[in-house]
């Protein structure tokens, strides 16, 4: 009989950690101020902030990927970039848009040795890029594109 306490109580213990863990928000189109969740998210530290010409960027470093949030003068983010060993999670980078991002990929053409590739929804781009341990990306959602911010900006 306690060997079923034992793991009764582990199975409650697993559910607990299992449901206290909340995922991150969101941050493509929302507030900067969802940065700290992808640091967390990211398993990273946030190691630089600049200003470009109507534009903040923040970068989050990570073991294997660096992520650039692009955030405009209103304090939403507008576009994120990346680059390093790994792609990030774009399932959370790209927040309410990430499910069509997804859906729209399904509808890219397959091709074998792609170097390349860029997947386009009414209201997101996602492009990605480069070779094995030199994998860059950036994604975007146009409306939300400051005014006389150009997406070659977005590196």
């Amino acid at each position: 009989m306690p060997s079923h306490f034992f793991l009764l109580g582990g199975i409650v213990f697993l559910a607990a950690q299992f449901l206290a863990v909340q995922p991150a928000n969101a941050v493509l189109g929302e507030p900067a101020t969802s940065i700290a969740s992808d640091k967390e998210s990211l398993g990273g530290l946030r190691i630089a902030k600049s200003a470009g010409d109507g534009f903040e960027v923040q970068e989050i470093q990570s073991e294997a990927t660096s992520v650039r949030e692009y955030i405009s003068p209103d304090g939403i983010v507008f576009a994120i970039a990346w680059n390093g060993l790994v792609h990030p999670d774009l399932t959370h980078l790209l927040g309410s848009y990430a499910s069509e991002y997804q859906q729209a990929l399904k509808e890219v053409p397959r091709k074998p040795g792609r170097q390349s590739l860029q997947v386009t929804s009414s209201r997101v781009i996602v492009e990605k890029w480069g070779h094995m341990r030199n994998l860059q990306g950036r994604a975007y959602a146009p409306d939300l594109l400051p005014a006389g911010v150009t997406i070659n900006e977005i590196r």
